[in-house]
């Protein structure tokens, strides 16, 4: 295929998840084990890296897929109070008009996804919409998506608010947009050296206006 395909993450880059995840988050602490987080805390913990934020948390590194299905399912619950990173629809829609293809590679759940898209009017701006058990997989589904749709890696790029994020698309070969509004902070994402580093979501659409694929 020719032109432009923009992959999104999707908590915390388009949808505005922190508050409800940290609450869910915090009504589970007991059940899994480990620490509550105060919002204050918040702070401190956007300056670490994923695999930083789970070893300070406490959780055994086993129980982190039984409590990830279980966020997602009560995340499932309040769906319909959620809404999308102030600024980022106008800029989908325009990324959209410019020819270019867009999806999503989520953690969350695929039915929390589209339930999100559908409410807020956005599900036809995404060819698909792709879901990974595990937080440190999302370079694999990468790599599947890319042979399976026949995409030149040189064509694509990945826009993500976590180091993780910047990790996988590195893993992939892909180009990488760290975005600073969702769970990171600026100065943890600068140290993953992303390709483009970037504050308010118009600044998306520069960026793959003036993205010269090789």
């Amino acid at each position: 295929m020719t032109g432009k395909v923009i992959i999104f993450d999707f908590d915390g880059t388009i949808a505005d998840t922190l508050d409800a995840i940290v609450d869910i988050s915090n009504r589970l602490a007991l059940e899994f084990g480990y620490k509550q987080t105060s919002f204050a805390e918040i702070a401190q913990l956007k300056n670490l890296n994923s695999r930083e934020i789970i070893k300070q948390s406490g959780i055994s590194i086993f129980k982190v897929p039984f409590l990830i299905r279980k966020v997602k399912a009560e995340l499932n619950k309040e769906i319909e109070g959620l809404k999308p990173i102030q600024g980022i629809k106008e800029s989908l829609i325009e990324l959209k008009a410019q020819g270019n293809k867009l999806l999503i590679i989520t953690s969350n759940s695929k039915d929390n996804v589209i339930s999100f898209l559908e409410q807020n009017n956005l599900q036809y701006l995404f060819s698909s919409v792709y879901s990974g058990a595990t937080l440190f997989g999302k370079s694999k589904i990468i790599n599947k998506i890319l042979k399976q749709e026949d995409i030149n890696i040189e064509q694509v790029i990945y826009v993500g608010d976590e180091t993780r994020d910047i990790e996988s698309a590195r893993k992939s070969k892909i180009k990488a947009i760290a975005v600073t509004w969702g769970f990171n902070s600026k100065e943890v994402l600068t140290e993953q050296n992303p390709d483009f580093l970037i504050h308010q979501p118009h600044e998306l659409i520069n960026v793959i206006k003036s993205w010269q694929i090789n």
